[in-house]
């Protein structure tokens, strides 16, 4: 099966997540970039707000596709030691590329929302949406952030992981939603029709008419 794109992805996750429609203390936090117009159409179906989490993957030196752990805002970051054991990368390569990937994260958090703050999740429902997962070093990283910020109940919803890896994350949330979990994932363009690259320009424009569509709501 593969999904046509990531808008069509998304609704199809909405559709599994009903229950949460109409919610006020219902939140959905896009994994940028892919995750955004999966969380958009998540976000619209349930009337909800939509902002980003901003994660940023610690890319494996020489196969940067590969995490070896990622980092979140606040300082929060997840090392998958498999990974690291695996390929034998020494401390001071994780620091290095932990350092750089920490600039990014500032750069990409002054881009999405400018001087604005980003949504408050203490006591909230957030439903964390991205448009697949992998190694699940990314989405560690993110449920390890809004733990530590006091979110009531924490929601997976993707459209694609591996088996193997929904099962290790199953008992991190309250609820996990999972359209696909094949036994390997090999890549995850593999599961899309169409995957193009996401701009930091389209994620801008896609947050720009969620918050319009809250405001008319």
């Amino acid at each position: 099966m593969q999904f046509k794109d990531r808008t069509a992805a998304g609704q199809m996750l909405a559709n599994q997540l009903s229950a949460y429609a109409n919610r006020r203390d219902v939140l959905v936090l896009a994994l940028p970039r892919g995750g955004v117009p999966v969380a958009y159409e998540v976000a619209k179906a349930l009337n909800a707000p939509l902002d980003v989490f901003l994660v940023q993957k610690l890319g494996v030196p020489g196969c940067e596709d590969l995490a070896m752990g990622a980092i979140a805002s606040g300082g929060f970051r997840v090392i998958n030691f498999e990974v690291v054991a695996a390929h034998r990368i020494r401390c001071g390569i994780v620091e290095r590329v932990a350092y750089r990937e920490r600039w990014e994260l500032q750069r990409r958090e002054l881009i999405y929302r400018g001087n604005q703050r980003s949504l408050d999740v203490y006591d909230s429902t957030v439903i964390l949406v991205d448009d697949g997962i992998a190694t699940g070093a990314t989405m560690r990283a993110a449920i390890l952030a809004l733990r530590q910020q006091e979110a009531k109940k924490i929601v997976i919803a993707v459209p694609v992981a591996p088996a193997k890896t929904y099962a290790q994350l199953r008992p991190e949330v309250d609820e996990i939603f999972c359209l696909l979990t094949p036994e390997r994932l090999y890549a995850l363009s593999a599961w899309y029709y169409k995957f193009p690259a996401i701009a930091d320009q389209q994620v801008q424009q896609i947050l720009e008419l969620a918050n319009q569509s809250q405001l008319a709501a």
